[in-house]
């Protein structure tokens, strides 16, 4: 280890997924010198097109979207000072049930052992000390978050390296504050007229109980950071609610990672507030 950097490798399907996910890590690592990489599964063309449309309306074109969606992301990567960006650049499979789940190219569709033998090539090149990504889940249940947790699981068996391995998640209680904020603010963010409370089971079913969380990390010094990441992907909608809490509010909500250590053989004492406990 004397001779290589400490690494974090941060396997993502989008173009975004890297800021609002992992965006206070990858920032608050590579400030402390460690090596971050991040690999990006896919090319994000199904995500928005310019003025919001959507895929398969009129004026959504894949091949621009994805073209726009690099430049985004290596912004992003700018901003949080991303040591290395590898891009798998497998075609973005959309959302369950679409049918660009199966378009040839998709990632959805790409055997996990090509997917797996390209993604270890990478690990064996940078050697990463740590390894984050999704659960079994993808986090909520997209196509491309699922095969990014498969071929990550697949890829660490196809090396002979002994990373700690996390997956990101959310604590129940963020959910809970995240339904509050919702509940005191109109959809575009902006403080407005009280609405319905937020029933619990209207909340999102993702995250887990707070006690099941073992790696908590403080990132709150890097949230301007973080938003400013979120910011470069301004083509997506989908962020526009975060960006409109202003850099108080969102560092105030987002200001802390949490993750669930699967693998480890350092002996870290749990719960933890440090990615690479027990490595330095």
């Amino acid at each position: 280890m004397a001779d290589r950097p400490l690494t974090l490798m941060a396997v993502h399907a989008h173009p975004d997924d890297e800021a609002s996910g992992t965006g206070g890590v990858l920032a608050r690592y590579a400030a402390e010198g460690i090596r971050t990489v991040l690999v990006t599964c896919t090319d994000g063309r199904c995500g928005d097109g310019p003025g919001g449309v959507k895929p398969g309306e009129d004026g959504h074109d894949p091949a621009a979207v994805a073209a726009m969606r690099r430049k985004e992301l290596e912004a992003s990567c700018e901003v949080l000072e991303v040591g290395h960006l590898e891009l798998l650049e497998y075609a973005d499979s959309g959302m369950m049930g679409w049918e660009s789940n199966d378009a040839p190219g998709s990632f959805w569709s790409t055997p996990v052992a090509d997917g797996a033998a390209r993604l270890a090539e990478l690990m064996r090149y940078y050697q990463p000390d740590v390894v984050v990504t999704y659960d079994e889940n993808g986090f909520y249940g997209h196509p491309d978050h699922i095969q990014a947790h498969r071929i990550t699981v697949a890829a660490l068996e196809l090396v002979d390296l002994s990373p700690k391995v996390y997956w990101t998640t959310v604590p129940h209680s963020a959910v809970r504050r995240f339904g509050e904020v919702m509940r005191e603010s109109g959809p575009d963010g902006e403080q407005s007229e009280p609405v319905e409370p937020v029933e619990a089971a209207e909340l999102p079913e993702i995250g887990l109980p707070d006690e099941e969380i073992s790696t908590w990390v403080d990132t709150t010094a890097f949230g301007g950071r973080k938003f400013d990441a979120l910011a470069a992907h301004a083509s997506q909608g989908d962020n526009i609610f975060f960006l409109r809490m202003g850099k108080e509010r969102f560092t105030e909500l987002m200001g802390v990672e949490t993750f669930v250590r699967v693998r480890d053989t350092t002996g870290a004492a749990l719960p933890e507030n440090d990615l690479f406990a027990g490595l330095r």
